[in-house]
């Protein structure tokens, strides 16, 4: 019974760090940058892309979607992006030229953003 106690304790703490982290992501691209896509319909249609992509790519038609399983998904591509020589931009990114990295990340922002809505 102990285990079980500890495992509930730590999948608690994995979903209150995850939810920090898409906060904290939310914040640095997701708020400005699904406003701005709402209004430029090809960015939100490259949006729309992404999404399925990493809706497929974690089994969303499977399993729902987690706070957890976002945040790490983010946290991955951020970490492969940086070891291949990415770089955040410097100040608001233009997403009329946004690239792979940036757009895959705002689609997770668009992901976790239903989540919330649940």
């Amino acid at each position: 019974m102990t285990g079980g106690v500890f495992a509930a304790v730590a999948d608690l703490a994995a979903a209150r760090q995850a939810r920090t982290a898409l906060r904290a992501l939310m914040t640095w691209l997701g708020d400005a940058g699904l406003a701005t896509a709402r209004e430029l319909p090809g960015l939100l249609a490259e949006v729309d892309q992404h999404a399925a992509a990493v809706r497929d790519s974690l089994h969303g038609d499977l399993r729902p979607l987690s706070a957890v399983t976002l945040a790490g998904y983010a946290h991955g591509i951020q970490e492969a992006a940086v070891e291949y020589g990415w770089a955040p931009p410097q100040g608001a990114p233009d997403w009329t030229a946004a690239d792979w990295v940036l757009l895959r990340l705002l689609a997770v922002c668009h992901l976790a953003e239903g989540l919330r809505g649940a």
